[in-house]
């Protein structure tokens, strides 16, 4: 099982999306990274949006905490979660 990454406070998180989905959720691990069901499909960047909304309700953030560092338009992605209050269950037991 994968590693957290954390830099200075921040958590990196690498993920695997699955657009188009029925639910909103993390779904295990998927070649390192945490796969996430979202429900937006991927164009015009609504997959990206609800990405951040979801990661800052699941780590307990404003969205401004929540920033895409790279994979703008793929599935795989990085996210930079700054000073997270809560870690989510499918986290917990990388730590």
């Amino acid at each position: 099982m994968p590693e957290l990454i954390w830099d200075n406070g921040a958590l990196l998180l690498d993920c695997y999306l699955q657009p188009r989905a029925s639910k909103d959720e993390f779904c295990g691990w998927h070649d390192g990274r945490m796969k996430i069901r979202l429900t937006a499909p991927p164009v015009d960047g609504q997959a990206n949006a609800l990405l951040i909304k979801f990661l800052a309700k699941q780590f307990g953030v404003s969205k401004s905490a929540v920033s895409l560092v790279s994979g703008q338009q793929s599935r795989q992605k990085r996210v930079r979660i700054e000073q997270p209050n809560l870690l989510p269950d499918a986290l917990k037991l990388t730590t």
